[in-house]
């Protein structure tokens, strides 16, 4: 969930680098209870291809879902703002067919590289232009690849976040397939039990 500015600065205020050390102690960024880690490894074997392709996490942060997706078979390429986030997915994932490169989510830097599969978790709700965001991230993908996109709205006095029927708005001048899964009432994969806006939309795109 790390979309930055320069120097690792968030568009929303956060200095990532400086978060880094302490971001996998969220029990759904870091996975290290196996309960939460199940949960989320069950919910990407629904969303990712079933056979071993190439997927691009992008905002990857430390790694989690890219660690999930490589044990699945899959070759992982992540990219983030944030050098100590990627330092810190880098060692994870060492060993694994996984490569991680420091870039913007909007505009990652993987030249003309195709992908079945484009993965972001927590980051679309940030940006300025959502919209364009989706057209370049459907431009990365192979002829029938997917987006899966893990968005929501958090907060009860100032809730920020991307409603779910806003997202399927957007996606819609792509065409092709979108599916909605609510979230929210899969305390496992929080950790806890949540009460806001929690989904994740699977988008094959035309």
């Amino acid at each position: 969930m790390t979309i930055h500015g320069g120097d690792g600065a968030g568009t929303d205020g956060v200095d990532w680098d400086a978060e880094a050390a302490a971001f996998d102690e969220e029990p759904d960024h870091g996975l290290r209870d196996p309960r939460v880690r199940a949960a989320w490894a069950a919910r990407l074997r629904t969303w990712l291809p079933g056979r071993p392709g190439d997927v691009l996490d992008l905002g990857c942060g430390t790694g989690s879902l890219s660690l999930l997706a490589a044990e699945r078979g899959h070759r992982v390429t992540g990219v983030d703002r944030s050098p100590a986030m990627v330092a810190l997915a880098r060692r994870k994932l060492a060993g694994r067919d996984a490569v991680f490169l420091v870039g913007d989510a909007t505009a990652p830097p993987v030249g003309e590289e195709r992908y079945d599969a484009v993965l972001v978790r927590h980051v679309l709700w940030t940006l300025p232009e959502p919209d364009r965001a989706l057209r370049h991230w459907r431009d990365l993908l192979r002829p029938g690849g997917r987006l899966v996109l893990v968005e929501g709205v958090w907060g009860a006095v100032s809730p920020v976040g991307i409603p779910a029927d806003r997202l399927t708005a957007l996606l819609a001048p792509l065409g092709g397939r979108v599916g909605v899964e609510r979230l929210s009432g899969d305390a496992a994969l929080w950790g806890r039990d949540v009460d806001d806006e929690r989904y994740a939309v699977v988008a094959v795109p035309d």
